[in-house]
């Protein structure tokens, strides 16, 4: 039997989990979709024992049918939607509430008054982070105020915080272990990404309680092993990271100046900054990459909260498709997008906008303007807002001359010529697309000696295409002319 990694892959809108072989290829995938529930206004929450539900089974059926390959998973690697926040009883391990979410908008106006005291400057300078509530501080503060009797349990140390991998890792162990990895706690506003530390200064401006927090590991560490019951065997976990940040490790971004663009839910772009923490002048974030054997990798990122997610609005809010792979089929029928353009602001405007309040728009529609040209037009949306993030990257010194992209979305062929033609710049598809989880094997894999070295996992690493740019350079610049505008009055229709 050969081993194999066992990856939790938990994501915003379906739990995945997937085994890999030592090179990286998928022995067996299993995926289950769970609720979205949104109770106001900007406000985003998640059910957190479904999310264990379906995580649970999806790794069991995944783990079944891998070894009934003849693989024997030897250990687990976590990845999981980032920033997204839970508070359970330390005794029961049950929820107070559901989940708030990342894309979760509810504590606008704390930030806004934070940052109105001044205090953006102290978070930025010790968490790399920006005052936004996409945050797990404010997130961990508005539980405990508004849910009866939270703040005194927590304050009596009854309670238990942490982001989506300290709540998987909490229900696999049966409760002995209470950790995150480095990345995670470096989305949370509180953890102080230079000395790798919970901050005592920002747990005093976030209202939160040291009492609630997780020990803070290395990416690849010993987590625990699983309940005997849950697998039939207890396995190692040995392998955490943020989504992101996973996907950084799976697209093998080891070196500096390496760049990766993740296309899921939303669209993360990260860019390997070696030991150094590169402070960003036009509002990007500087964040963890991952932390091994003691030493911090640091990234710069561009976050944009709604790619995949307006595809998902498409089909499943306004249903003029069936499937998201229709939306390639749709965006060919057509010549161009007729003049419509979509700013997918949902939850607001991330990366470099950072505007909460700003809310999803469409200019330009016509009586001609069909389902092709609005499904082309929020296609478009996302390379347009992908060009956002590189314009302020470049403003920083950075451009780079190649970038790595995956996520679900990039197996749309058009879309990612779209991406190469908006950004002009060559993009690269890799032959595995599932890097997410792929990352997340290959942490737990270091751990167990299965990878010797992180230059050892970057051999794995194969392209399946490369898309070169083809658009002449007038018609490019006129459509992120008019993109611009259209940003500029949905501010404008918010404000």
């Amino acid at each position: 039997m050969q081993d194999c990694i066992l990856a939790m892959d938990q994501g915003t809108t379906s739990s995945r989990a997937i085994v890999f072989n030592k090179s990286g290829e998928i022995i067996a995938l299993k995926q289950a979709e769970f609720q979205q529930h949104y109770p106001a206004d900007g406000w985003v929450e998640h059910d957190a024992n479904e999310i264990w539900d379906t995580s649970l089974k999806t790794a069991q059926d995944a783990l079944r049918e891998a070894e009934s390959k003849g693989c024997r998973v030897v250990a687990i690697g976590i990845t999981n939607q980032r920033e997204t926040s839970v508070i359970w009883e330390r005794e029961s391990g049950k929820p107070i509430h559901n989940a708030i979410v990342w894309q979760d908008r509810r504590t606008a106006d704390v930030c806004r008054k934070l940052k109105a005291d001044g205090a953006e400057e102290v978070v930025q300078e010790k968490t790399g982070l920006l005052l936004d509530p996409y945050f797990s501080g404010t997130k961990v503060a508005w539980m405990l105020d508004n849910i009866d009797g939270a703040r005194k349990a927590a304050d009596d140390g009854k309670l238990a915080w942490g982001t989506i991998d300290s709540f998987l890792i909490m229900k696999l162990t049966g409760g002995r272990t209470h950790a995150t990895d480095a990345t995670n706690a470096s989305r949370s506003s509180i953890f102080n990404i230079r000395t790798q530390e919970w901050d005592s200064e920002l747990l005093k401006l976030f209202n939160v309680p040291q009492s609630l927090l997780p020990e803070v590991k290395d990416c690849a560490a010993n987590y625990g092993e699983t309940d005997k019951d849950l697998f039939g065997r207890a396995i190692p976990i040995l392998g955490v990271a943020g989504d992101q940040q996973a996907a950084t490790i799976g697209q093998c971004c080891f070196t500096e100046g390496a760049i990766k663009s993740t296309y899921g839910t939303g669209c993360f772009v990260l860019m390997n900054t070696s030991t150094e923490f590169v402070g960003s002048k036009n509002r990007l974030l500087t964040t963890v990459a991952y932390r091994l054997k003691g030493e911090t990798t640091y990234a710069l990122e561009g976050s944009i909260f709604i790619a995949g997610a307006a595809v998902q609005w498409l089909r499943d809010g306004i249903k003029i498709i069936e499937s998201a792979k229709e939306s390639e089929k749709l965006a060919t029928s057509v010549k161009d997008s007729g003049g419509v353009y979509m700013v997918p602001a949902f939850t607001g405007l991330g990366a470099p906008h950072w505007d909460p309040d700003v809310r999803a728009a469409i200019f330009g529609m016509t009586r001609a303007t069909g389902r092709a040209e609005l499904v082309r037009a929020t296609l478009e949306s996302i390379c347009h807002q992908t060009h956002d993030l590189f314009s302020a990257m470049a403003e920083d010194g950075i451009k780079p001359s190649v970038l790595r992209v995956d996520g679900g979305m990039v197996a749309n062929d058009w879309m990612v010529q779209n991406l190469a033609d908006t950004l002009a710049l060559t993009v690269d598809r890799p032959e595995v697309m599932e890097t997410t989880a792929l990352g997340a094997a290959y942490l737990a894999g270091l751990e167990a000696g299965i990878y010797g070295s992180l230059e050892d996992i970057a051999k794995n690493w194969r392209m399946e295409k490369r898309f070169d740019p083809v658009i002449n350079e007038s018609e490019r610049g006129e459509k992120l002319q008019k993109w611009g505008r259209a940003v500029k009055a949905a501010q404008a229709f918010c404000a």
